[in-house]
C-alpha cells in the first residue's frame, strides 16, 4: 500500500462518526499488531530496488532514443542502428548482435516491412542485445549506451532546433490530454506546429495543410475524408472526399506507406485541386503527402502540405524539414489514438451504466469522471457522463472541468485519484460511492461517482450487482489500454469485435460478462 492507499483504507474502515480516541486506539493496535519478518522485509527491499532500476534503465534508453532521434520523428531506422551496433567491442559481438535482431523481429513482425523501431522496440533490442553477451547485463547496456552516444555527432544549431521541435511535438500530447474526448484541440496544434517550424526552420514558407481520415462507406469502398485543414483552406478542403478513381497522390501514400514528395505539381499532371477558382498557371509549387500510422504500423489517413500559396518559384521542402513532418505525424498519431483510447472508455462506461442502472434502483446518480493533467503538474477531473435516476445518460462533448482547489466539497473526488481506492463520504446527507478506474500501472484513469442517497449503503443484492458491472467494467478497460499500447495485432473473441468501430468498444463489456457467466456455469 502506498500512504495515500492506506490512508483511505483506514477512512473508509473507521467511517465519519468515530470518535479520536478510537482512532488513537487503532492507530496503537496496528502499531502494536503490525509485524513484518526479516525475510518479507528483505523480499520488500529487493522489489522496491528492482523497480527503481527497471525505472532509471527504461529513462536511460529513453533519453539515447531522443538523442538519436534528432529530428523527433519518433522512431528511428534499424539498420542504421544495426550497422551502428556492429562496431560495438571492436565488432566482436556481431553475432550475438544478430541474435538480437532475429529475436526483434519475431517480437515485432512490421519491422521486417517497415525497418522503423519506435522507443519501446528500441529499449527491446539493445536489452536482447546486450543479453546475449556472457557479461553481466546491466554493465553491458551502460557500455552500449556510452557507445551509441558517442556515435552522435550534432552541432549547437541541430541541437536547438531538435529542442524546439520536440517542444512543438510535446504540445501536440498536451492538446490530447487536456481536450477530453475532442480532436479540435489537436488539429490546431498540429497546425500550430508545422506554421512554428516554417517560420523558425523553413525559410517562412507559406502553406497549407490538411489531414485526412480513411473511411468505409456503406458501399464497402475506402475514401479519405478531409477532418481538418489551415484556416485559407476550410472553404475548399473541410470535409471533402476523396475518392480512389480520382486525380491525386494521396491514395499512393497510403497503399505504400511512405511519404510521397512532388517538387513541381504543374509538371506532375495527377494532382488533385480542391479550389477549382485558381487559375491554372498559379497551381504551381511543392506538394508532400505523408501516411499517419497506428502503433502496428497500420495507415489510417494523411497529413497532407503544399507550397502552392507561396510566391516563390523554388519554394520546396528540404530533407530535415520532412524528417520533422514525420514527426508530426507520429505525434497526432499518438494524440489521436490517445483520444480514441478514452473514447472507447466511455463507451465502456455507457455500456456498464446501461447494464446497471435497471438491477439497482437504489442508485441516484452515477457522475463519470476522466483524469487530465493540470496547470503546475496537478491534475484536472473532467466531467464526461451524467446519469440521472432513471438511467438518462448525458455525454459532455466540452466537460466541466474540476480543479481540487475550487471544489472542496468534492475532495473526497480527488482522495479517490490520489490512493486509487473506493472512498466513501457524504454531503449534506447524500451518500456517496466514489470508485476508480485504474490503468494499467494502477493509477487513476477515471472515476464512478455513485449517489445512493439517504441510504447509508446497498442493498446485498444491489450491492452484489454494482461490484460484478465494476469488475467488468475495469477489465473491459484495461484490454482497451493493453490494445493501445501493443504493437501487435489484438485477440478478438466475440465476432462483434472484428468490427472497427468506436460504438463496439461497449461490446467488450459484455463480453467479459458472458464470460464470467460461462465460467460461473
Amino acid at each position: 500500500l502506498t500512504l495515500p492507499q492506506f490512508v483511505q483504507l483506514m477512512d473508509n474502515f473507521v467511517g465519519e462518526d468515530i470518535s479520536l480516541p478510537t482512532v488513537k486506539r487503532l492507530t496503537a493496535f496496528i502499531k502494536g499488531e503490525y509485524k513484518q519478518t526479516k525475510e518479507e522485509k528483505m523480499k520488500q527491499l529487493e522489489k522496491v530496488h528492482h523497480m527503481s532500476h527497471m525505472a532509471q534503465r527504461k529513462q536511460l534508453l529513453e533519453a539515447l532514443f531522443e538523442k538519436w532521434d534528432s529530428n523527433a520523428c519518433g522512431s528511428l531506422d534499424l539498420e542504421e542502428v544495426v550497422a551502428a551496433l556492429s562496431g560495438f567491442k571492436g565488432g566482436t559481438g556481431r553475432v550475438a548482435l544478430m541474435k538480437a535482431k532475429t529475436q526483434l523481429c519475431s517480437q515485432y513482425p512490421q519491422l521486417s516491412r517497415v525497418g522503423k523501431l519506435s522507443p519501446k522496440a528500441f529499449q527491446t533490442f539493445l536489452e536482447l542485445t546486450a543479453s546475449e553477451f556472457t557479461d553481466n547485463e546491466d554493465e553491458t547496456i551502460d557500455n552500449l549506451v556510452r557507445f551509441l552516444t558517442t556515435r552522435l555527432e550534432k552541432s549547437h544549431t541541430e541541437s536547438l532546433q531538435s529542442s524546439a521541435r520536440r517542444k512543438w511535438l510535446q504540445d501536440i500530447q498536451q492538446a490530447a490530454e487536456t481536450s477530453g474526448t475532442s480532436m479540435e484541440p489537436v488539429y490546431k496544434a498540429v497546425f500550430k506546429a508545422l506554421s512554428q517550424d516554417m517560420e523558425a526552420h523553413g525559410d517562412n514558407k507559406r502553406i497549407s495543410a490538411y489531414i485526412a481520415l480513411l473511411e468505409e462507406n456503406q458501399q464497402g469502398q475506402v475514401l479519405l475524408r478531409y477532418v481538418a485543414c489551415t484556416a485559407d483552406d476550410a472553404p475548399y478542403v473541410l470535409n471533402q472526399v476523396l475518392h480512389r478513381d480520382m486525380k491525386g497522390v494521396s491514395f499512393a501514400a497510403v497503399d505504400q506507406g511512405q511519404p510521397i514528395y512532388v517538387p513541381r505539381v504543374q509538371l506532375h499532371g495527377n494532382i488533385h485541386f480542391w479550389n477549382s477558382d485558381r487559375p491554372v498557371e498559379e497551381r504551381k509549387g511543392s506538394l508532400l503527402v505523408l501516411p499517419l500510422h497506428d502503433a502496428r504500423w497500420r495507415v489510417f489517413g494523411i497529413l497532407g502540405l503544399d507550397t502552392l500559396q507561396d510566391q516563390c518559384e523554388k519554394s520546396i521542402f528540404l530533407t530535415h524539414e520532412i524528417t520533422f513532418y514525420e514527426g508530426v505525424c507520429h505525434a497526432f498519431s499518438k494524440a489521436y489514438h490517445h483520444i480514441y483510447m478514452r473514447e472507447n472508455v466511455l463507451q465502456v462506461a455507457v455500456a456498464a451504466l446501461d447494464w446497471l442502472y435497471p438491477r439497482t434502483p437504489s442508485i441516484h446518480t452515477v457522475t463519470t469522471y476522466l483524469v487530465a493533467p493540470g496547470k503546475d503538474k496537478n491534475y484536472a477531473l473532467c466531467q464526461m457522463i451524467t446519469t440521472d435516476n432513471t438511467g438518462q445518460k448525458e455525454i459532455h462533448s466540452s466537460p466541466v472541468v474540476l480543479l481540487r482547489e475550487e471544489n472542496l466539497l468534492r475532495d473526497y473526488l480527488f482522495k479517490c485519484t490520489d490512493s486509487s481506492e473506493v472512498t466513501l463520504t457524504s454531503i449534506h446527507g447524500e451518500h456517496h460511492i466514489a470508485v476508480p478506474l485504474q490503468d494499467l500501472s494502477r493509477q487513476t484513469l477515471g472515476i464512478f461517482d455513485i449517489s445512493i442517497g439517504q441510504h447509508k449503503k446497498l442493498p446485498p443484492e444491489e450491492q452484489k450487482e454494482l461490484q460484478k458491472m465494476l469488475k467488468m467494467a475495469q477489465a473491459a478497460c484495461s484490454e482497451i489500454l493493453q490494445r493501445s499500447l501493443e504493437e501487435t495485432e489484438p485477440t478478438h473473441v466475440l465476432e462483434a469485435e472484428r468490427v472497427a468501430n468506436v460504438r463496439h468498444a461497449g461490446i467488450l463489456f459484455h463480453r467479459f460478462m458472458l464470460q464470467e457467466l460461462r465460467e460461473c456455469v
